[in-house]
């Protein structure tokens, strides 16, 4: 796609936009925090229907909360997505030793070892808020294929592939299977986050906050590749910047079973969620799917 093709009226308001989240990196790591909590706050009685799915979601997730608990959990999640703004800016835009400043790293010799030892890598993450800037802090030290889904936006789908590109990222659609294998294959490992409902077709029903959920079945798919390990990567905003954790490569997977498969990786995104759950993507609607004869949750 060339860049000519975006110098039209109709894209003003996205090249406006562009500019303000490049003007946005240049703030300090506590400014992003305060102007992103403050327009969280200003966002969260204008966006309705989202805010509903929010409830929803954590009000099924945690039964245990009260509703006041539950409304309480959504503002924080609410300040979570204005901060997030400045966040993706920063995948996009940032300078590298900046975010690598930002980041405290544990556990990284899970993923070198498996690089090392020439194996296929599935980094394993999950929609929390910071997703994107995690992806792009993961190419300050490797070589990273991003599994992503293009954005409506053409202008701003180019400005996020050119961003992740510039820095060392091999770009891959969510349906193009046939290219993840390839990748992994290859050597180069993908980052993968399948904590979406795709609906009913590429996925299995398995538990997810014990609720019958709609998973993604190609990480046991693309897991099969010969010698590969599945890494789960975990990528959260702290009060003084980032925590960049691995864990070690799932052992015994995939199974042959594709419900247990599911079951594996919806748990461990689940143990995930529960360290900061204000930070997690509940603005999706993650249980749109429901198994034959349940009512819809939304």
């Amino acid at each position: 796609m060339k860049k000519q093709n975006f110098y039209q009226p109709k894209f003003i308001p996205t090249w406006l936009l562009i500019g303000f989240m490049k003007l946005g990196t240049k703030l300090p790591f506590s400014a992003q925090v305060f102007l992103g909590t403050g327009i969280g706050r200003l966002l969260y009685p204008l966006l309705s229907r989202f805010r509903k799915i929010a409830f929803i979601n954590i009000a099924r997730c945690f039964p245990d909360k009260s509703s006041i608990e539950v409304e309480s959990l959504v503002k924080q999640n609410f300040e979570a997505i204005g901060i997030s703004l400045f966040e993706t800016a920063n995948a996009y835009f940032g300078k590298s030793e900046k975010i690598q400043k930002l980041i405290t790293i544990h556990n990284e010799y899970h993923l070198t070892d498996a690089l090392n030892k020439k194996q296929g890598v599935i980094i394993l993450a999950a929609h929390f808020m910071p997703l994107m800037l995690g992806s792009r802090a993961l190419l300050l030290k490797h070589k990273v294929a991003n599994i992503y889904r293009p954005q409506n936006n053409a202008l701003f789908d180019e400005a996020m592939r050119k961003g992740f590109v510039n820095n060392g990222a091999t770009m891959i659609k969510t349906k193009d299977t046939r290219a993840m294998m390839k990748t992994i294959k290859s050597g180069l490992p993908i980052w993968y986050a399948p904590d979406q409902d795709l609906g009913e077709k590429n996925s299995v029903f398995a538990p997810f906050f014990d609720i019958q959920t709609a998973t993604i079945a190609a990480t046991a798919r693309l897991a099969k590749t010969p010698n590969t390990v599945v890494i789960p990567y975990f990528f959260i905003r702290t009060d003084k910047g980032y925590t960049m954790s691995f864990d070690a490569p799932l052992t015994d997977y995939p199974s042959s079973d594709v419900v247990d498969n599911a079951t594996r990786t919806n748990q461990i995104l689940h143990d995930q969620i529960l360290k900061a759950p204000e930070q997690y993507l509940w603005i999706h609607k993650r249980f749109k799917t429901r198994p034959n004869g349940e009512a819809s949750f939304y």
